[in-house]
């Protein structure tokens, strides 16, 4: 996610699959021809209406069980152990396609138009990878949304998630892998929390977590991220930030100005209310978070769509990927850095040796295993980095590598975000995270 008002940078947000959403139709004709006979009298013809009747009976019960295609498959082959390649068990490219959603108005002529049919082959390959990349989101975020439970210590939620991705993913190097460390953000804390090394946070009953990871193929990052309770008393916090993330998904498209956007997911969020402890109040948008638009390898491309009105006019446009995420609150709307950094990601660009020789060798390791991805220290540890701190903090102090501290709200507040991926492809826009759960 995005904060828009610089408490921190736009770098990081850091079951089955749906598939395209059409309905395959029969045409269940009836063809009856009379055959008149002579000498056929009446019995001739009550035997013809009886099995004509038959046969309309026999169409319409096929009629009746016929319905609509179910979108993405899904994986039907997976392990509850999250140990079998989704390439595996979707041979030659053959992953779910996502959420398929006409264009409408002036760029309705884009469905059925054969230049851009022409256009949208050129960008397969992309499409294939994302399609991955979504794939093994959906199945890993299945699998945790039945794991993850009160009790359990937020390191080894977020080891099993990640070792759950690589698996699936089939990791390797930066031609595969995570996209960015796992969000575990927990009540007033809304963003960018990921348990360090010596990190005991233990779930709660009464807890409002927010799971945010991502999944990467050659670059291609798709971004999800879901909300859990365990108290109904949240339920209304879920549901208006689920809702206004559809809303924002629902208005995005090709040409589409980012602060009409911000607009209708503000009118949304706001339109819910939450009752705790005997008061009622209006659930906020996080106004200083944001969505944003994805590049290769970089989590954040330069494009940030508000969750609040503005007047932003800049626009979406043909070919860019997106995250649609939305943050509520039952506190001030407004989050600020909080509590110890996990998140970093290097800086795009040329940039000066390092003169401390522990930051020059740390560089190394983080250009060779993450390049611009984000990373947390509990990636640096796994890879055997140690005592790497001074030079981690002489990165960050000279600008090659930002640091993305936790992002919260006020004490005692609580808050929700859910997020989805779509490309604006030349025909149509496809939903690549969206699933059965949300």
């Amino acid at each position: 996610m995005t904060t828009v008002d610089g408490t921190a940078n736009a770098a990081s947000a850091i079951e089955k699959g749906v598939g395209e959403l059409s309905v395959s139709k029969e045409n269940l004709t009836t063809n009856n021809t009379a055959n008149d006979s002579d000498d056929g009298g009446d019995s001739a013809e009550e035997d013809a209406e009886n099995k004509e009747g038959a046969a309309k009976k026999k169409k319409n019960k096929k009629r009746n069980k016929k319905k609509k295609k179910k979108s993405g498959a899904g994986a039907a082959g997976q392990s509850e152990t999250l140990s079998v390649p989704v390439s595996q068990l979707f041979p030659n490219n053959s992953y779910p396609v996502g959420e398929i959603c006409d264009y409408v108005d002036d760029n309705k002529y884009r469905t059925t138009s054969e230049e851009m049919r022409a256009k949208d082959r050129l960008n397969e390959k992309q499409l294939f990878d994302l399609r991955r990349a979504a794939e093994v989101h959906r199945e890993v975020r299945k699998s945790m949304r039945q794991r993850i439970k009160p009790g359990m210590d937020l390191t080894t939620i977020a080891e099993t998630i990640e070792n759950g991705t690589r698996s699936l993913v089939e990791v390797n190097g930066l031609e595969a892998g995570i996209g960015f460390p796992t969000g575990l953000s927990i009540n007033h804390c809304a963003a960018h929390f990921t348990p360090n090394a010596g990190d005991h946070v233990v779930l709660q009953q009464d807890d409002v977590l927010k799971v945010d990871f991502g999944v990467q193929v050659n670059g291609n990052i798709v971004d999800s991220a879901f909300t859990m309770s365990w108290n109904p008393r949240y339920d209304p916090l879920l549901q208006a930030v689920k809702e206004a993330t559809n809303t924002g998904v629902r208005e995005a498209g090709i040409d589409v100005r980012l602060g009409d956007i911000g607009a209708a997911i503000q009118e949304v969020m706001e339109s819910y209310e939450i009752e705790l402890d005997g008061k009622t109040t209006h659930i906020k948008p996080i106004r200083n978070l944001c969505g944003h638009n994805i590049g290769p390898y970089l989590i954040h491309s330069g494009k940030s769509v508000p969750i609040v009105a503005n007047h932003d006019q800049t626009r979406m446009e043909e070919g860019e990927l997106f995250a649609i995420e939305t943050f509520g609150s039952t506190g001030n709307g407004y989050v600020m850095e909080e509590g110890a950094c996990s998140h970093y990601a290097k800086v795009g660009g040329e940039h000066a040796s390092p003169r401390i020789t522990s930051a020059k060798k740390l560089l190394q390791t983080i250009t060779k295993n993450f390049g611009t991805l984000p990373f947390c220290r509990r990636y640096l540890d796994r890879l055997g980095e140690s005592h790497y701190y001074l030079g981690l903090k002489s990165l960050v102090d000279s600008g090659i590598v930002n640091a993305y501290p936790p992002l919260c709200d006020v004490k005692g507040s609580y808050t929700a975000q859910f997020e989805h991926t779509f490309i604006l492809r030349p025909t149509v826009k496809e939903v690549l995270s969206r699933g059965e759960d949300y």
